[in-house]
């Protein structure tokens, strides 16, 4: 990669402890950012059109993170942060008014600007929930080193998976390299959109890649095992970090939560950005056979979470059940060229309903180029489904989402950064307080439903209490 002009010493002005100079006092929302110096996430004006939102779920404030989209993001509150990210975190909207705004939504074929801006707002939230900070499935360290490749009394799955890594460590620099980066700095931008809206009676594909979200990101991670992202999306800004015993991410809607569960590190690194830690988190994965992805033939690995660290992250009535990631390594250059991972959470609400939310995510990684002698992908395009399910089929619905990224700047071994860069924020909340989707406090029947669309059509709909 061509390097500029006082390239480091730029580097220094956006450090992330920067962002925390004044004071650990000093809350993240208010904070000067690097991504502010980045001057990233335009705002844009949508107009018109259908606004493919998820029906606004009245999740509460819950203590423990879910980064990855452990059931449902806790982030449809109206009165908290506008679409800018200003407003107080104990500020809440009265239960039901979101369902009210996403009705009217669906029943007008041409929205008011304030509802398009409601859907837009809301929209942009669910993909910055999804697809903003996501974690790995398990706690690894990038100082772990390899297994031994051993064949003698060893599964031929995983002799297999064990090969696979020493070819593909070998083929992104080699592990001597890798091993003498201590730090390291990636800076890129992106694009999201919700591109498919599906219920049980319709489906709304997004054919106007206008609307897509565009924005930024900067990524700082330093051993051991510390981290920390913002990221910047339409005028929200997304942060998170760990400084390798806690895991954190500050929303403007929610301000700052810890994740439950053990250390993981960041899905966004894996995405070909740090194959150190990609090697390690693989190290215990079995190869499953082969697969042609986009005209590449790939081998492919497969990693399961444990029930220990599935139980670990899990909450209260919230229980992650599994959580299952692959990766899809070239045959040809034995660089790692797709990965996806799943994940299903089971929400047993008060009244007795079961509900369940499945994640899937597919990242393709393009355009790997030598940064330092170690190879980097340089973009990558991801679609992410959202898929509720439960007792009754007119509950059903599956949202669409989609990030396309390109790398800008990647540099190693940044002179000055150190760990007060990764310092939690002072606000972090650890309590526990878990509530559920309005429509999951109960049975959400038909004809109760249909009752709220014909109160809001005459203008007397009344949000439950």
């Amino acid at each position: 990669m061509e390097k500029k002009q006082g390239f480091f010493s730029a580097l220094r002005g956006l450090s992330p402890s920067r962002s925390r100079a004044r004071s650990r006092s000093v809350s993240p929302a208010r904070s000067t950012s690097p991504m502010k110096a980045l001057s990233w996430g335009k705002k844009k004006n949508s107009t018109g059109g259908y606004c493919l939102s998820q029906p606004e779920l009245s999740v509460g404030r819950s203590g423990s993170l879910r980064p990855v989209m452990e059931g449902p993001d806790p982030d449809e509150e109206e009165g908290v942060g506008g679409g800018g990210g200003g407003g107080n975190v104990g500020d809440s909207k009265r239960l039901g008014s979101g369902l009210g705004h996403w009705v009217r939504g669906q029943l007008s074929r041409a929205p008011s600007v304030a509802a398009t801006a409601v859907c837009r707002r809301n929209d942009l939230r669910l993909l910055l929930g999804v697809m903003g900070a996501p974690l790995a499935p398990i706690h690894v360290s990038s100082s772990d080193p390899l297994p031994h490749l051993s064949i003698k009394n060893t599964p031929i799955e995983t002799s297999s998976a064990q090969y696979i890594l020493q070819q593909y460590t070998a083929a992104s620099g080699g592990q001597k390299l890798q091993s003498s980066v201590k730090n390291a700095y990636a800076m890129g931008k992106l694009k999201m959109i919700t591109s498919e809206l599906e219920t049980a009676t319709r489906t709304v594909r997004n054919r106007n890649p206008s609307k897509a979200e565009s924005g930024g990101f900067v990524l700082w991670q330093m051993d051991p095992d510390m981290w920390y992202v913002e990221l910047s999306v339409g005028g929200n800004k997304v942060r998170a970090g760990c400084n390798g015993k806690l895991v954190w991410r500050h929303t403007p809607w929610l301000g700052s939560h810890s994740a439950k569960g053990p250390v993981r590190p960041l899905r966004r690194g894996l995405q070909g950005l740090d194959p150190r830690t990609t090697a390690a988190m693989f190290a215990e994965a079995k190869c499953i056979g082969e697969k042609n992805v986009n005209g590449e033939d790939c081998f492919i690995l497969k990693l399961c979470t444990d029930p220990e660290t599935l139980k670990a992250r899990s909450e209260g009535p919230a229980e992650i059940i599994r959580h299952v990631l692959s990766g899809y390594f070239s045959q040809k250059t034995g660089l790692l060229v797709h990965i996806e991972d799943s994940h299903l959470t089971r929400i047993q609400s008060n009244g007795g309903d079961t509900v369940f939310w499945e994640t899937t995510y597919n990242s393709s990684l393009d355009d790997y180029r030598q940064v330092e002698g170690i190879m980097i992908a340089h973009s990558g395009h991801s679609v992410v489904t959202l898929f509720r399910f439960g007792e009754e089929a007119m509950s059903h619905t599956r949202t669409k989402m989609e990030e396309s990224w390109t790398i800008e700047e990647v540099a190693f071994n940044v002179p000055g950064l150190s760990l007060d860069c990764f310092i939690p924020p002072a606000d972090l909340k650890t309590g526990s307080v878990t509530e559920y989707p309005q429509e999951e406090r109960g049975k959400n029947n038909a004809a109760a439903h249909r009752a709220k669309v014909a109160a809001l059509e005459n203008g007397s709909f009344e949000p439950n209490r």
